[in-house]
């Protein structure tokens, strides 16, 4: 009689064979699928997975190229350089075939960074609605990678993701910056362009550097060591969470939510409520210190000809998260403080005559509020109404600060070293480019010195995983942002100007200034197209060898002392500087050997500008739009780019 065991043997070979021969089927990575673009003029890599010793076989523009997997079930071919062109249809075959169709040869860029290189389309999408309605750019395609971490090690594959190509619904996702970099190359050159996106909102520069390129930084790497020790970071996480619990706010004690009437309901009488301004921060008038929950209210008379129509709202942006009623019914929210709010009615929200606005506003930390100098408003067949003014407020909760051991935020592994790296950069790495955007910087505004040596080592470190030495890396200096100092100040953000400008020393590199593109009071400025553009006019002359182009303003050259003035020379001048108002040059300050500097005057001869102040009869140093936000800052030259902030005094 047969043992059991053996009874199973031919159940077992069946499905040892069938596990067998579905793994052996060839896969290929995220990029390598249907819309992607192929780097033209170069050799490119074809790459994949299948069972050890598998033959695969790839067939593209009549070319026939064999590969063989090795031990771990790699493949790769290498595709001879091709024009551009397309589109085009690949077969690749083993144990099955896939098919990839709709490939395009143009030139392929990544682009990486933070927040103002996420930023989509669709987060711009009034100051950029005639452009997301006429976009018709089938060549010019953009593949997402989702936000993805790897604390362990450089990963094989990415996320889910696709490509997609400029059209009216998915340009809208598409990164602004990037799209309008993509579309004033396409439209120039009239090749296919590729954007691949690798970027995630506040994160460091060390994220997206491998363990190799962060060698030099050691505080990084000892980090990256204690952060491969998962049981390390799973206890992180558990006594965060724990701490979390702890001190976690609910929603149950908000007493505009705990009470038999709602205070947002169309039958809610109001008692106890005061008079507050909007926009303004709460802290600024008359709320000491308070995070916690503060409600909104007033009355709006809506006129007939603005009802029965769709109808949006616009409220700015709010610190941090809001929740938006009208006559009682929830209209809109949003959860974090950074988008602009701008919620859409539907046809009858609004009724003729008087409308009540609730606003729920919750805050965590810092100034709560509605952020000035924003729209607030309400617009209805072609119509506005005015939002700012005087308002109601009541506050429904007041959160604890926050008590026990201090680990309430936890491991956030997107800003741990190598970590962006791992997960969205290591997989793309054999995806042959013609260059690299970058625009990042703010969260590493507070550490600038170390950011001179962090931006020059991840260039390097980029160029030796793609083995493209000379690979083209271009990137945005970063605008003017936060109150204006009216006095000669020192300031961390224009420290992390200069890091960019430095790092023009490192060979094929390009910088787009952005100094007058910044918004005061929002970290995400709404002009992504201009920044874009401008890092367009940097490949046309880095990349594209158009050596007539003018692809920068003024970048300081050198400084001559002559008696009481400084003479200051400039490359990238153009046809001549200017002062692109009309007024004399401002934020120019100079100063003796004490390094006390005040405020001069500066004017423009020929290709120089010469700098001087009676104050100082012995000067020695010179600085130009050294501030956060030098407003108005006007040395530009005649193509109208603006000069990038400099000093003089910076090696002492």
């Amino acid at each position: 009689m047969p043992t059991l065991r053996n009874a199973y043997l031919p159940l077992l070979l069946f499905f040892f064979l069938f596990a067998y021969k579905a793994t052996s089927q060839v896969k290929l990575p995220q990029l390598v699928s249907d819309g992607m673009v192929l780097q033209r003029d170069a050799k490119t890599k074809i790459w994949g997975w299948a069972s050890p010793s598998e033959k695969v076989t790839v067939k593209f523009k009549g070319k026939s190229y064999k590969a063989t997997t090795g031990k771990n079930g790699e493949w790769e071919i290498t595709l001879a350089p091709m024009k551009a062109g397309g589109p085009y249809t690949m077969d690749i075959k083993a144990s099955n075939q896939i098919t990839v169709k709709d490939i395009l040869l143009g030139d392929v860029y990544l682009v990486s960074g933070q927040s103002n290189m996420v930023h989509q389309m669709s987060l711009h999408n009034i100051t950029y609605a005639g452009d997301i309605a006429t976009a018709n750019y089938p060549h010019i395609r953009h593949f997402w990678i989702p936000t993805a971490t790897n604390l362990q090690g450089p990963a094989e594959k990415l996320p889910e993701s696709s490509w997609k190509s400029a059209n009216p619904q998915d340009v809208a996702n598409f990164s602004a910056v990037a799209y309008f970099f993509a579309r004033k190359l396409h439209t120039k050159y009239k090749i296919p362009i590729g954007l691949i996106n690798a970027s995630v909102g506040g994160t460091p520069i060390e994220a997206w550097m491998s363990e190799e390129g962060l060698q030099d930084f050691p505080a990084a790497v000892a980090t990256i060591n204690k952060n491969s020790d998962t049981s390390y970071v799973n206890s992180l996480n558990r006594r965060a969470l724990a701490a979390a619990q702890a001190n976690k706010q609910k929603t149950e004690q908000d007493k505009g939510l705990t009470g038999e009437v709602k205070w947002y309901e169309t039958t809610y009488k109001p008692k106890g409520w005061r008079t507050i301004n909007i926009p303004g921060y709460w802290e600024d008038q008359g709320i000491k210190d308070l995070n916690g929950v503060v409600w909104y209210r007033r009355e709006i008379d809506v006129p007939v000809s603005m009802t029965g129509v769709p109808a949006k709202v616009h409220l700015g942006r709010i610190v941090d998260a809001d929740v938006l009623y009208i006559n009682g019914q929830q209209v809109g929210n949003t959860t974090y403080q950074y988008p602009q709010r701008r919620y859409s009615l539907p046809a009858g929200v609004l009724k003729p005559g008087k409308n009540v606005f609730v606003i729920r506003v919750t805050n965590q930390g810092g100034k709560g509020g509605f952020v000035p100098d924003k729209p607030y408003f309400i617009e209805a067949n072609e119509q506005t109404l005015d939002l700012k003014g005087y308002w109601d407020y009541k506050v429904g909760d007041v959160f604890r600060p926050a008590s026990g051991s201090g680990y309430g935020g936890g491991l956030n592994a997107q800003n741990q070293p190598a970590a962006l790296y791992n997960a969205m950069v290591a997989p793309v790495t054999d995806y042959t480019l013609k260059g690299i955007l970058w625009y990042q910087g703010e969260s590493n505004a507070g550490n600038p010195s170390e950011y001179k040596k962090l931006l020059p080592a991840l260039i390097s470190d980029w160029r030796s995983k793609w083995q493209q030495e000379k690979l083209p890396f271009l990137y945005v200096q970063l605008p003017n942002f936060m109150d204006v100092n009216y006095l000669p100040s020192e300031s961390n953000w224009a420290l992390m100007r200069e890091a960019a400008l430095q790092t023009l020393a490192v060979p094929n590199t390009a910088m787009a200034v952005t100094i007058e593109l910044g918004e005061w009071n929002d970290i995400h400025p709404d002009n992504k197209k201009d920044v874009g553009e401008r890092l367009a006019l940097a490949a046309q002359r880095l990349i594209y060898g158009e050596k007539d182009v003018v692809s920068s303003g003024p970048l300081f050259q050198s400084a001559k002392i002559e008696g009481e003035k400084i003479i200051l020379s400039f490359t990238n001048t153009g046809s001549g500087l200017t002062s692109i108002d009309g007024e004399e040059l401002s934020w120019f300050a100079i100063a003796g050997a004490d390094k006390k500097f005040v405020w001069a005057k500066a004017k423009i001869e020929g290709d120089k500008v010469v700098v001087w102040s009676e104050e100082v009869p012995e000067p020695r140093y010179v600085r130009y739009a050294w501030a956060d936000n030098p407003a108005g800052a006007n040395l530009y030259n005649k193509e109208g780019l603006p000069a990038s902030p400099f000093r003089t005094d910076q090696s002492e």
